[in-house]
């Protein structure tokens, strides 16, 4: 490290010096912090749904076309979930690729 590369007090920070502090702010925000915070909040809502399913064992029978079967309640519900993130994904995976396209027709 060379000493012009050092913080010095009262300096501005550097993008060598990544946690370095502003006047009356806390340590920067980094992309690494924020997937930290998802990962917790991902966490304690994976415990959320894991609760709601014990607490559901109830079962119950499901007719979709032509399959019948029996699942506890919490599971259909997780897997109604599930299924309607998928549809999501799906169509905005597609809308995305419909803009991709544009933005490269009209380079």
């Amino acid at each position: 490290m060379t000493a012009d590369a050092a913080p010095t007090a009262g300096s501005e920070p550097t993008p060598n010096t990544p946690n370095t502090k502003h006047k009356g702010q806390g340590v920067l925000k980094t992309r690494a912090g924020y997937a930290w915070i998802g990962l917790v909040i991902a966490a304690l809502l994976g415990i959320v749904v894991l609760i709601f399913i014990l607490q559901n064992l109830d079962q119950s029978e499901v007719s979709f076309f032509a399959w019948n079967w029996n699942l506890p309640i919490g599971v259909l519900v997780l897997l109604s979930v599930v299924a309607g993130a998928l549809g999501t994904a799906l169509v905005g995976g597609y809308r995305i690729l419909q803009l991709r396209r544009a933005a490269k027709k009209n380079t």
